[in-house]
């Protein structure tokens, strides 16, 4: 039967591709539950996984499953977008030690959703457990990102897409490549993201010579930790 995912194994590394929904209910063939995603990453004895996602995302409870998996496997992850990593999709990009965006590709983030019908308590109850659902996904960002708690947060309420570069600087990305070659390097993003605010520092201090000195270096410190 059809699926969303694909393993396959060539000596001591697989590859799996996540190209579709992220869904429990099976109405299409190519839908799948992470039960079954489960039995067959028991089956992959590679000490190499790589991991390429082009999906919309899907639900939580499947997304966060699969990125759990993916964080608890044996070996080494890679993850890689190839199209889109949106909703929960980009949290299964999370679970990669290095994470590969192509130069022509996209990260979407947002807040957990879901319809709900009933009274005032009923409304008020299903925010207050969106928030707590929210948790999980804000933890996965937060601990492979180089964000706090409020940016992460940010990113969500915004609804944002992310471009490779972004998710470089981020630290959502550990690489982002162009055909198969690298392009950037976190390292490299971050000097060039430094030489950047040395120039505006630069800028500032022209348009305030009259200003003390103590204020030149507050800026510079507030700017430098900005990176």
């Amino acid at each position: 039967m059809e699926k969303f995912y694909a393993f396959k194994q060539v000596g001591n590394d697989a590859e799996l591709t996540i190209f579709g929904d992220i869904t429990s209910l099976r109405w299409y063939e190519n839908d799948v539950s992470s039960y079954d995603f489960k039995k067959e990453l028991d089956e992959i004895t590679a000490d190499n996984l790589l991991v390429r996602i082009n999906s919309y995302g899907g639900e939580v409870g499947e997304g966060l499953a699969i990125y759990n998996l993916l964080k608890d496997y044996k070996g080494n992850v890679t993850t890689q977008v190839e199209g889109f990593a949106c909703s929960i999709a980009s949290v299964i990009f999370m679970a990669g030690k290095e994470r590969v965006m192509n130069k022509s590709s996209l990260l979407m983030v947002h807040n957990a959703w879901t319809g709900c019908y009933g009274n005032a308590n009923d409304f008020e109850k299903m925010a207050d457990d969106l928030r707590k659902i929210n948790e999980p996904i804000l933890q996965a960002y937060i601990t492979n990102s180089a964000l706090t708690k409020e940016e992460v947060q940010d990113l969500l309420d915004g609804e944002t897409w992310i471009i490779p570069d972004e998710a470089l600087l981020y630290g959502f990305a550990t690489k982002v490549v162009d055909s198969n070659v690298a392009m950037n390097s976190m390292e490299a993003l971050q000097f060039n993201g430094l030489v950047k605010k040395l120039k505006m520092l630069e800028k500032q201090i022209e348009q305030k010579n009259d200003e003390p000195a103590k204020d030149d270096a507050g800026s510079f410190l507030n700017d430098f930790f900005r990176l």
